[in-house]
């Protein structure tokens, strides 16, 4: 067996693998971010607890040969030397950053986004934060679960790109936008540079280290001293691999409290985009990242309103049927949503460039109110904003042969997919595994670190998708037409968005 785990934003999941890398056992524990001193943040307490909750569902684990951490791509994590954190965890959904990001964007003439590891460092400088001459290290939430269970200060090139730009020769951090970085923080005089306080890269199939003693105290002994893991991923990267989109002109959606979409290039962009990062596979290719903090957050607080409503008549749904039944109506609904349009931004949104969120739902007069077009309304406006930036890409004329989907949004059969296929003009393929999202995906890069003879993609298409399940829906001509419609009225809804944002002051930040 092979285990990958992930810290997702709502869930840390745990899902492994047999020898034909078929899942075989899931387990998962609920938690959620929090808003506090306006800041998103997660306790790590809670990391490590969920993570055991989650390896207790997963059953007999002798058998388990290697394994892989990922996580929430980006975000902040900085400690001392001792490895003590040194200001709360500040996760992918803030948007606070947007000096630093804009500087460092200018200065490297590369896009860095406000989520991005190197843009909260740089933030904390400008905002003069007092612990930041004592950084000794700078992470990501899944690079340091790695570090408390291996010992090894290391991180996937994947989920590094997300922390600092990449260079596509050596695939390390780029060299001299790391010169530009120390010069412009050099008058600071910290003591440090960004190649001290930033992780080792790995790639694909390199071993990441083992499970330490001390590591299995963490876990409880429920896995063996000795086990071999994968260098740690994010869930861009944990996304590719579970949807087998890590070659050239291949591209995969990943729709769960955020949404992104992940297309492999061919050749670079012709000019920086701040609305498009550029990433890389665990491999090291470069990748054209779409990314909205939000997608489902906002539908989910509506089922969880309408499941209020169930109870209160005696009823108490189950939650997996709950949803499936809503979204199953959602097809019932006009192809337009019938007048009814929703900005589903509970945090900022760097595509529409707003920095803060407040969830709307606004309505023709006219217009036809029901159970089915509000639903339909949601789960479009789970979508819109990453068609929205992905219009960038078309103007670039990046070609895309296959989009495969994952993660909650496509877990409903059908209905999610034939949504996206709608608003992204092409054909969308989900697998068997399209609900499992990340952690399979880790499951397979740890399967990897055995298989590492041959290149990630061969690996995928020779072994782990030869034969796998999938289905593949095509545009609909009327749902395309009725998604185009509620775009240029979701634009519209926009213009409300920013007022909104203004006037209640209080969206997240």
């Amino acid at each position: 067996m092979y285990l990958g785990i992930e810290f997702g934003s709502t869930r840390i999941k745990a899902t492994a693998i047999d020898e034909n890398y078929r899942p075989i056992a899931n387990g998962s524990y609920t938690w959620q971010s929090k808003f506090e001193n306006g800041i998103w943040t997660y306790e790590l307490d809670e990391a490590v607890k969920g993570l055991k909750e989650a390896l207790k569902e997963i059953g007999n684990k002798q058998g388990i040969k290697a394994v892989g951490i990922s996580g929430m791509m980006h975000g902040y994590l900085a400690f001392d030397e001792n490895w003590q954190l040194l200001t709360p965890f500040r996760t992918w959904q803030n948007t606070i950053t947007a000096k630093a990001a804009e500087e460092l964007t200018e200065l490297f003439r590369f896009n860095v986004p406000q989520r991005w590891s190197i843009a909260h460092l740089y933030q904390a400088i400008l905002n003069n934060e007092e612990y930041v001459g004592r950084i000794a290290h700078i992470t990501t939430l899944a690079s340091y679960i790695h570090f408390l269970l291996t010992g090894e200060n290391v991180i996937g090139i994947g989920e590094a790109s997300g922390m600092f730009p990449i260079d596509s020769e050596s695939l390390c951090y780029d060299k001299e936008m790391l010169k530009k970085f120390n010069e412009l923080i050099a008058p600071c005089a910290f003591g440090w540079t960004a190649e001290d306080v930033l992780p080792k890269v790995l790639k694909a199939g390199d071993t990441a280290g083992a499970l330490t003693e001390k590591g299995a105290e963490i876990v409880d002994n429920m896995l063996a001293v000795g086990t071999p893991f994968a260098p740690p991923e994010g869930d861009a990267g944990t996304g590719m691999v579970a949807t087998n989109a890590v070659g050239v002109r291949t591209g995969n959606v990943s729709a769960g409290t955020s949404i992104f979409s992940m297309v492999v290039l061919e050749k670079p962009l012709s000019r920086v985009y701040p609305e498009i990062d550029i990433v890389t596979t665990p491999a090291g290719k470069a990748v054209a990242m779409v990314h909205c903090n939000n997608c489902t957050n906002d539908s989910n607080a509506w089922i969880s309103v309408l499941n209020e409503v169930a109870v209160l008549f005696g009823a108490k749904p189950d939650t997996a049927e709950l949803y499936t039944k809503l979204y199953q109506k959602s097809l019932l609904g006009d192809a337009d949503c019938g007048g009814v349009t929703v900005c589903n931004y509970m945090a900022g949104e760097g595509v529409t460039h707003l920095d803060s969120g407040v969830p709307l739902v606004a309505r023709r007069v006219d217009g036809a109110f029901t159970l089915a077009n509000l639903l339909r309304a949601m789960l479009y406006s789970s979508a819109v904003t990453l068609k929205i930036g992905m219009e960038l890409l078309e103007k670039e004329n990046v070609q895309i042969d296959s989009i495969v989907g994952h993660g909650g949004y496509f877990k409903t059969p059908e209905v999610g997919q034939k949504y996206m296929a709608a608003a992204l003009g092409t054909a969308v393929t989900c697998m068997k595994t399209a609900g499992e999202g990340g952690s399979y995906g880790m499951a397979v890069l740890a399967a990897y670190l055995s298989n590492n003879s041959q290149s990630l993609e061969d690996f995928l298409n020779a072994k782990v998708f030869k034969n796998a399940e999938k289905t593949t829906l095509y545009p609909e001509k009327q749902t395309a037409d009725g998604f185009a419609k509620y775009v240029l009225e979701y634009k519209q809804l926009l213009e409300v968005e920013q007022r909104a944002t203004e006037v209640f002051g209080r969206g997240a930040k």
